[in-house]
């Protein structure tokens, strides 16, 4: 298959792109970096995107951002980062994948476990994780020809623990290879409307 991966070259994108790498052809995307540049809050560039890619067998999301403070410390305008980012980024790019999709072919965003398991600072990523998964089963219902769309949630990855470990006080940290087959699972299986949890 040829397929799309929007955030290639972070922690979880170098995962999907070791597993799904191996047996398919991978477009690499990235805000700075990969085969071709995207902001995922820019619709118009999500749009152009497309547009030079042609017609995939599946795109899979693994970008955009959320905003981690104390929640007596989150503004509205801090919000909007994951809201525009995050949430609406990736709802574009599955609204704009459509007519770039083969029959049967798949879309495949990213949540996270911020948004089913609680944890300081994490009410904004979890608003929007959650956010992300009522969109995905609500999409499922009624994308056309065949179109699949599911959701990783994946939990913290071995490699993000010196970085973000201290968020996640007593969590046991997940393998990249666990969280790469979740989205294998995701594109080369047949379900629809899903959530992989990765924990």
């Amino acid at each position: 298959m040829k397929l799309i991966i929007i955030g290639a070259n972070g922690t979880v994108g170098s995962a999907i792109s070791n597993e799904l790498g191996a047996r398919h052809e991978l477009i690499r995307v990235g805000k700075s970096s990969g085969d071709l540049q995207l902001d995922i809050s820019n619709s118009e560039q999500i749009q152009a995107l497309f547009t030079r890619t042609g017609k995939v067998d599946g795109v899979v999301v693994a970008a955009g951002h959320v905003h981690f403070a104390p929640l007596g410390e989150i503004e509205e305008q801090h919000y909007h980062i994951g809201l525009n980012s995050k949430l609406m980024g990736q709802v574009n790019v599955a609204r704009i994948a459509q007519d770039y999709l083969h029959d049967g072919s798949s879309i495949t965003l990213t949540s996270g476990f911020v948004g089913d398991i609680q944890i300081r600072a994490g009410a904004s990523a979890a608003m929007v994780n959650g956010a992300i998964e009522g969109f995905v089963r609500g999409a499922a219902i009624e994308l056309p020809r065949g179109l699949r769309i599911n959701v990783v949630s994946p939990g913290l990855l071995e490699a993000s623990v010196a970085a973000l470990g201290s968020f996640f006080p007593g969590f046991e940290a997940v393998s990249a290879k666990r969280v790469g087959l979740a989205y294998a699972r995701s594109v080369e299986g047949a379900q629809t409307g899903q959530v992989y949890a990765v924990r």
